[in-house]
């Protein structure tokens, strides 16, 4: 027995809430914000949850396991979040949002806005790939995540989409591509391509082999930058 909620399909979770912003708009939104983290008590649940999806999946795991690894009682994990599909939802942010907190430091460390392109590209694929969790739910049980990425009304695609285009735009007002560059078609154009590498692997690209993944962004990613630019 999953507990009160347990009818819910954990996909949605990735998608909207209460007709609200989508999940991966809040936890971009927190990693802009620098929000700051739960209770005590909240995170050793969410670190439980975390360990226990990773280890088992979601569908196979239940509140109880993880208020049994958490160390907590079940109705305390119950007040924290009321259903288990709050739970997965709330594990997969904070899981998105140390990947934009993460990447927002490495872009710095760039020093052309080519390399921030190959760069984005690369860690991108392989952080969603690598994660533990992410990663593993997109092999192991691709129906709880893939279609909230497809069927959400492009609201998760079009929160990427938003994120690519605001870095391009600052490179922009940095003088480091042409004001002639369409950012929101260029962002459009990257965002697909990364998302139909990670939710239909290539056959001819090894999304594992970095080398391989800068040399395409390099080659086929950057040029769309370099209309009267500094992207080389």
């Amino acid at each position: 027995m999953s507990g009160p909620g347990h009818d819910e399909r954990a996909g949605e979770l990735l998608g909207t809430a209460s007709g609200s912003e989508s999940l991966l708009e809040r936890a971009f939104s927190e990693a802009l914000e620098r929000a700051d983290d739960n209770d005590d008590v909240t995170m050793r649940v969410l670190d439980a949850a975390y360990e226990q999806f990773c280890r088992m999946g979601v569908r196979r795991s239940t509140m109880e396991d993880v208020a049994r690894r958490a160390g907590v009682s079940r109705i305390t994990a119950y007040r924290r979040f009321a259903t288990k599909d709050r739970l997965v939802e709330q594990v997969v942010r904070r899981e998105f949002r140390r990947y934009f907190d993460q990447f927002l430091v490495d872009i710095q460390q760039a020093a052309t806005v080519g390399d921030r392109v190959v760069l984005g590209f690369v860690s991108a694929l392989q952080a969603i790939r690598r994660n533990p969790l992410i990663g593993g739910l997109m092999t192991a049980e691709p129906d709880v995540i893939i279609p909230s990425m497809i069927s959400d009304g492009g609201r998760t695609l079009a929160t990427v989409q938003r994120f690519v285009a605001g870095q391009l735009r600052r490179e922009q007002h940095a003088g480091t591509i042409s004001e002639t560059v369409d950012v929101e078609v260029v962002a459009e154009l990257m965002t697909r391509l990364s998302c139909s590498f990670l939710l239909t692997p290539s056959h001819v690209i090894d999304l594992d082999d970095t080398e391989q993944l800068r040399a395409v962004a390099r080659r086929f990613l950057v040029p769309m930058l370099e209309y009267g630019s500094q992207a080389q």
